[in-house]
């Protein structure tokens, strides 16, 4: 396989596979190699494996079960709207343009209506990074962001400090390993609070959006989760859907 480094590696390893079955290289009722060989043929990690394989099942030509493999169920992938390959890497590019000024750390547990918002079991312990988020060019504030992650990587503070324009989950990614296959995203309007409008120099009250962002790897488990607060004239959600072809 020939890397392309504008495409992560799994949805390249998805693309060729989507590809072998157009191709009738895994007929429909067939079982595709399993994870370990996978790895093998692509030299990469069960990680990246399994998000290729995610990929293919989001696209419907296979399905997945404990025990059985990966199954071919279609030769062309369902013709239905779905995010762009590309949104995490754009989230990449959101984190060099607007630098975080990190402001404090420190261990809590969700409970009640913040385990909600996580979307995590009430009770979970994690270590919250609150930082400032400015305009790389301006040095305007952009936001106020918490960062939760497992507490397991509690010496990446001093590489958040470090490293003022690289996001926390590419940090985690690059030192630790676990590498993030679907992020999660809910945006809703609020009014910005006494405390927070302080911080962005903004109104107490002004119309504000806020972005929780949930991070999984590739088994699916939660291991990073955001909110993020925005003055609204100063950021965009913006969203790119393309048809899936076959």
């Amino acid at each position: 396989m020939k890397k392309n480094n504008t495409k992560p590696l799994f949805a390249q390893i998805a693309q060729e596979l989507t590809d072998g079955i157009a191709k009738h290289l895994y007929p429909v009722g067939s079982v595709l190699p399993g994870e370990l060989e996978l790895c093998e043929i692509y030299n990469t990690s069960r990680h990246t494996v399994r998000a290729a394989l995610n990929e293919l099942q989001q696209r419907g030509l296979v399905s997945r079960k404990k025990n059985a493999g990966t199954r071919v169920e279609s030769a062309t992938p369902k013709n239905d709207f779905r995010s762009s390959l590309d949104s995490i890497e754009d989230l990449v590019q959101f984190g060099s343009t607007h630098v975080r000024v990190m402001q404090s750390a420190r261990q809590l547990v969700a409970h009640g209506e913040l385990a909600k918002t996580l979307g995590s079991v009430d009770g979970t312990p994690w270590l919250c990074i609150s930082s400032l988020r400015k305009d790389s060019q301006t040095a305007e504030p952009v936001g106020w962001t918490d960062v939760y992650i497992d507490p397991q990587y509690g010496d990446i503070v001093e590489k958040v400090k470090a490293s003022p324009d690289v996001l926390i989950s590419t940090l985690i990614e690059r030192h630790y390993g676990r590498r993030v296959v679907e992020i999660r995203q809910i945006v809703r309007a609020v009014l910005i609070d006494e405390n927070m409008a302080a911080a962005l120099n903004v109104q107490t009250g002004v119309a504000g959006l806020e972005i929780v962002r949930q991070y999984f790897d590739a088994a699916e488990t939660l291991f990073e989760a955001s909110v993020s607060v925005h003055p609204a004239n100063r950021v965009a959600v913006a969203m790119r859907l393309k048809r899936s072809v076959s």
